[in-house]
């Protein structure tokens, strides 16, 4: 199977395809200023316990309050707070392999006899803010890197269950042991398997300078203040996703091109000449049919093999699929053989929307109704195995007795939502047809204003499919005219992900060029001209 990443950075986002022989499996779309983020660390004030719910409400500078349960302090909270006491308060250079561990903490204590109003905290980010709902929080706190996790205060080595071999185990656990200091634990990832002492080594050196850096940070800010995050999210996205048996990886940002290739130069050397850097003028996204699938992929009703389909529906608790059979060319000789057929299809599909759409929380799916249970614990089992190479934490129930399938998958942020509709380009979705149907005179306008007023030269402007072709047609086109009676050099080209009536526009520099900004200022500029110039001829 050929798997291939695409990665289209644009200035506030960073969008990250996975194909998997061309077709779109995974769909990951990170802000680059995104605050509140999972894995970013806070210094944060408890503002209100709340005994009822054996939870507190933790201010960390969000407009909702961050939710933290008492089950989310952690074991070792007594050792943690005892450190950022002496750290935070009395202002001490605390060695925490030197701390001196107290016991754990009662699993089933009360957050009122732990936390006081007002008390400072080391905190995470497990769950982002999701619909109306502030962050969720952690305090035990850990750092990932490519083969581990580091946990402070802990003292436990898991070993990842994928790791198969009791063998590889031991020797990972006894390699793990040597090098780690006192008073943190460590989970070994997949990823460790068959890696020598030096390449463990090197890791979790650069997660405890990333630990020792954010204390001595915490030491200077006043909460609620970040005081932890990844250098680059879009690195963090591709250290969990990223496999050395990825055929090709194609970035259209050198800078973070540069950033990708130091990360996989230092995770596997061997495999840095598979990143590619894509300076095309066209799309990214458009070059590897990525749009198009998007498009396809994420509307309502999704088709999928010989006319069968699945519509989706989203509610505030759950996420419900149905099943539907369509107008099948290739249909079975009897009813259950097509129902099991489409049904299995069906899972396939469903698999890979669960992952391209990030959905979580609870999925509830109704199959076509199938009367023999060996049909029934075939397409359970066809299930499980599909969705055997989703990353995120998943639980699968069997078919009930009415024909629905349940499964939960952990939520950890917003689904991924794409809108696939437009209103007519035409009326506007208000049913009345308005003479032009193309904005070829509006878009003129902007390249008279590019051009005399703030006199860009070697511009791109982005557009609709059907607009380009319809500038371009004809061997004396508007593009061309455009161009002559201009006298400048620009370029108009497709995107797919535009809406008809959208447009972008690139300056020779590579920056995206606001025109309603820029039409603002100089308005403004215009408005206090004219004002000056009327206080003159009234003074006069």
């Amino acid at each position: 199977m050929k798997s291939e990443l695409i990665v289209d950075v644009q200035p506030d986002e960073a969008s990250i395809a996975l194909l998997e022989d061309s077709r779109l499996v995974s769909l990951q779309k990170e802000s680059r200023n995104l605050a509140y983020a999972v894995g970013d660390i806070y210094l944060a004030k408890v503002k209100k316990l709340m005994p009822g719910l054996n939870a507190a409400f933790v201010n960390v500078g969000y407009e909702k309050d961050a939710f933290l349960h008492y089950l989310d302090l952690g074991p070792h909270f007594a050792s943690y707070s005892a450190f950022l006491k002496q750290t935070l308060e009395e202002k001490k250079n605390v060695n925490i392999s030197k701390l001196k561990r107290l016991p754990d903490i009662d699993k089933h204590g009360s957050i009122a006899e732990t936390l006081t109003s007002g008390q400072e905290l080391l905190v995470q980010i497990v769950k982002e803010p999701i619909s109306s709902k502030g962050p969720r929080l952690t305090c035990e706190i850990t750092f990932t890197g490519r083969f581990m996790v580091l946990i402070p205060f802990g003292e436990k080595i898991s070993i990842s269950q994928k790791i198969k071999t009791t063998e590889e185990k031991l020797r990972l656990r006894q390699l793990i042991e040597s090098i780690k200091p006192r008073n943190f634990g460590v989970i070994v990832r997949t990823s460790a398997e068959g890696k020598g002492a030096a390449e463990l080594n090197n890791e979790l050196r650069t997660l405890l300078k990333s630990w020792e850096d954010t204390v001595a940070k915490a030491r200077t800010v006043t909460s609620p203040a970040l005081v932890y995050e990844e250098k680059s999210r879009i690195v963090g996205v591709l250290r969990d996703i990223f496999n050395p048996s990825f055929e090709s990886v194609y970035v259209n940002n050198r800078d973070i091109y540069d950033q990708i290739v130091k990360y996989v130069t230092l995770i596997a050397p061997d495999r840095a000449d598979i990143i590619k850097l894509y300076d095309r003028d066209e799309p990214i996204f458009d070059h590897f049919n990525i749009t198009r699938q998007i498009k396809s992929s994420f509307g309502k009703t999704v088709s999928f093999k010989s006319g069968a389909y699945i519509i989706i529906e989203h509610t505030e608790a759950l996420h419900v699929i149905d099943v539907n059979s369509g107008n099948r060319s290739k249909a079975a000789a009897d009813q259950e053989s097509n129902a099991l057929e489409v049904n299995l299809r069906a899972a396939d599909e469903i698999a890979r929307q669960l992952r391209l759409r990030d959905m979580g929380g609870i999925i509830v799916i109704d199959f076509i109704d199938m009367n023999k249970a060996e049909h029934r614990q075939k397409l359970y089992e066809h299930m499980r195995e599909v969705m055997a190479n989703d990353r995120t934490r998943h639980n699968i129930l069997p078919l009930s007795k009415f024909g629905l399938m349940q499964i939960t998958r952990q939520r950890v942020r917003p689904a991924l939502d794409i809108t696939t509709t437009e209103k007519c380009p035409s009326c506007y979705g208000k049913g009345e047809v308005q003479p032009s149907l193309l904005f070829t005179d509006t878009l003129r306008e902007k390249i008279d204003y590019l051009t005399e007023h703030l006199n860009v030269n070697g511009f791109t402007i982005y557009v609709h499919p059907f607009v380009d072709a319809y500038i371009k047609k004809g061997i004396i086109s508007l593009y061309r005219r455009w161009r002559l009676e201009t006298g400048r050099k620009f370029k108009i080209l497709p995107d797919q992900s535009l809406a008809y009536l959208q447009y972008r526009v690139i300056g020779p520099d590579g920056a995206e060029i606001d025109l309603q900004e820029e039409k603002d200022v100089d308005s403004s500029a215009s408005k206090s001209k004219n004002r000056a110039k009327n206080r003159s001829n009234n003074e006069e």
